[in-house]
């Protein structure tokens, strides 16, 4: 598990993941700590390595 830290996209407030590296690609919604909105992630890696991070509002 790898942490990651990154912006919200409803509160704009800095909070944190933790990624599992041992899946390559991932998509999932997650709730922010702060605010409690659903962010939609996407993340993958390449030999455990994070090569992309992705984390965007579900609202349209």
């Amino acid at each position: 598990m790898e942490a990651h830290y990154f912006t919200c996209p409803y509160c704009w407030e800095t909070i944190s993941m933790l990624l599992d590296s041992s899946v390559s690609n991932q998509v999932y919604i997650e709730d922010c700590e702060v605010c409690c909105n659903p962010i939609q992630v996407s993340v993958k890696f390449l030999n455990l390595k994070l090569t992309h991070f992705q984390a965007d509002s579900i609202e349209q």
